[in-house]
């Protein structure tokens, strides 16, 4: 019997080791693409930068981190709180939670009608939801600002229609960011809606409202409860983004209001202070994996309560 168990495991052995040398190349080419420069990232984040950029190797510092949060006065030793690297941080943040909620409440009601069209006429609205995907994210950008800017769409449209006298200032704010990036990531929500809403069975609903229950109590009670999963995974695919973002920002926004990509890449490029950069590369990385962790503690509870 002991014979039978010793070839047993070494027959387990023998899978495991080549599993391991199957899964090899893929892993180096994770480590080399991904971990390798992560690793770099934080290596720069605790050294001394450059006199005209760069970093100056095997000086450590802890003066990029310490520059994330705070700075110090320019005559002075004196240390106060970097008010524009939290400006731009709540920015980010406050736009990023918007936006998600925005793509929400426009993915919904667009997921709900596909999911309740005929099935054969199901492919063709998901083929025009994916559509903006064929298009270069900055081409998308582009085409917003045509209808943003004061002489745009939408400013000449309301002067027409004799709505405004001027035109409406829409470019270069908060607002044009939030709706610029809502723009570009609407379909990231609708997807995964759609995904969940495709599985729900519908007579659960007919049967909530014959039993005379208001239809705001069918959505709060009955649908949003089983396409929960759907409607988190939909907003971590449009926050994630949506806080990282760069390109929508830099066109929309003008330089003027910036995000923590724009922040991140003007550390790199004009600041040339590659250990803030990078510190703050690192931050945004820990906010992204902080918000993923969520998004799988809510998936576990909602599956644990689904089985449950």
């Amino acid at each position: 019997m002991s014979k039978a168990q010793d070839i047993i495991k070494a027959a387990e052995r023998r899978d495991l080791r080549s599993r391991w040398l199957l899964s090899a190349p893929s892993l180096l080419i994770i480590f080399v693409a991904a971990i390798g420069p992560l690793a770099v990232v934080v290596l720069y984040s605790f050294m001394v930068k450059g006199d005209y950029g760069d970093v100056k190797y095997w000086q450590f510092s802890g003066e990029g981190w310490f520059s994330v949060l705070f700075e110090r006065g320019l005559f002075d030793d004196s240390i106060s709180l970097a008010d524009a690297h939290l400006s731009i941080l709540w920015r980010s943040v406050k736009i990023s939670i918007i936006t998600t909620i925005v793509t929400l409440i426009i993915g919904f009601p667009t997921a709900y009608f596909i999911a309740t069209r005929p099935p054969n006429r199901r492919d063709l609205w998901l083929f025009l939801i994916t559509i903006p995907f064929w298009t270069n994210l900055l081409i998308r950008t582009f085409a917003i600002q045509e209808v943003f800017r004061n002489e745009g769409v939408l400013n000449t449209a309301l002067i027409r229609t004799g709505l405004l006298e001027k035109p409406l200032q829409i470019m270069f704010t908060d607002g044009a960011i939030l709706l610029g990036i809502a723009y570009v990531y609407l379909p990231l929500m609708v997807l995964p809606l759609y995904a969940s809403l495709e599985k729900f069975d519908f007579r659960l609903a007919e049967a909530a409202s014959d039993l005379y229950a208001k239809p705001g109590r069918v959505l709060r009670r009955i649908i949003l409860p089983m396409v929960k999963p759907g409607l988190i995974a939909g907003s971590i695919l449009v926050f994630i983004p949506s806080l990282g973002a760069y390109v929508t920002p830099r066109v929309l926004g003008g330089g003027k209001h910036l995000m923590l990509g724009n922040l991140i890449e003007l550390q790199f490029g004009q600041g040339r202070n590659w250990p803030l950069g990078s510190a703050l590369s690192i931050s945004l990385t820990a906010i992204v994996m902080l918000s993923l962790l969520v998004y799988v503690r809510a998936s576990s509870k909602s599956g644990a309560r689904s089985h449950g």
